[in-house]
């Protein structure tokens, strides 16, 4: 059976730990010089709706390093942009190549995707979830932290695709989250009533200090994501009180680790006080995309 990754609720616990621990292991062999190549033969497909850095090179990279090739397809690029049905695209791509990714707006079109596929789809990005990001938080979170069992993780800020994920990583993972969102910016109302239904130790409030006491993980995105940018200036009144900065993270655990996806807008979401600081993780969290997805890709496309 073809797997996808459309959110991580597609992969179990022990699928999780299972690619964390590959990530790990690709890792250290990448450091000493000795990538293997099990995706030799292998093309990659990425579609491309949105701007991305660390999605696109990450992919490019990863796939390149295992053995494989990539295919870059930037909007306007394809022929679904003069409107071939998603799910002719997706017929077509699984005669071409051995995977796809996708970064675009609407979930549905991944979904689309992966139901028409008969090769792995693997969602880079939509408005509604992140998973590849998140999956490569963990690996940063047990770099830092050990063992992720019991360890108290907050989100500050909107309630984005970012904030959805980290949700869905806690359904599968023994962590409590606590997520500060401004009133009228809350993750998704089905997702958290789904989180809490089956017992996930998943909490929402308005109150940052409150989610970041004694946390050990503290995540943050900027205020206003791709699409939103007419909204910015509205967003920085509201989302003021929201910022993270050395005066948030005293509340936290002493060890905490700060976590942004990036890209930063320091003096916004973050100060750079904070985001340049040594509580900061950012940067190893950036480098940990490239190493998780190329577990994911081994495992997907292998």
């Amino acid at each position: 059976m073809t797997r996808h990754l459309l959110t991580i609720l597609d992969l179990s616990r022990e699928e999780i730990e299972r690619l964390l621990t590959r990530a790990r292991e690709l890792k250290a062999l990448h450091h000493r010089g000795r990538n293997p190549t099990p995706l030799t033969g292998k093309t990659l497909a990425m579609i491309f709706d949105k701007p991305s850095t660390r999605t696109r090179v990450s992919f490019e990279a990863g796939i390149a390093q295992l053995g494989g090739a990539s295919i870059y397809l930037a909007p306007g690029q394809t022929q679904m942009s003069r409107h071939e049905p998603v799910a002719d695209t997706a017929r077509v791509l699984s005669r071409y190549v051995d995977g796809v990714v996708v970064r675009t707006f609407a979930q549905e079109t991944v979904a689309e995707l992966a139901r028409h596929a008969t090769i792995p789809v693997i969602n880079g990005l939509t408005d509604t979830h992140h998973p590849c990001q998140v999956l490569s938080d963990l690996m940063t979170m047990e770099e830092r932290c050990g063992d992720l069992t019991g360890l108290k993780v907050a989100w500050v800020g909107d309630g984005n695709n970012m904030a959805n994920s980290w949700i869905t990583a806690a359904m599968h993972l023994d962590f409590p989250l606590h997520l500060a969102c401004p009133a009228g910016y809350e993750p998704d109302d089905s997702l958290l009533a789904q989180a809490q239904a089956q017992g996930a130790r998943v909490y929402l409030g308005q109150d940052p200090q409150a989610a970041v006491a004694g946390a050990r993980v503290i995540n943050t995105d900027v205020w206003a994501s791709m699409g939103q940018e007419e909204e910015a200036a509205a967003r920085q009144k509201i989302f003021k009180p929201f910022q993270v900065n050395s005066q948030l993270m005293k509340k936290a655990a002493p060890q905490a680790i700060v976590l942004h996806c990036l890209p930063a807008h320091r003096g916004e979401e973050i100060t750079a006080e904070v985001l340049d600081g040594p509580q900061s993780a950012a940067w190893d969290q950036a480098e940990n995309r490239l190493h998780f997805q190329k577990a994911l890709l081994e495992w997907l496309l292998g």
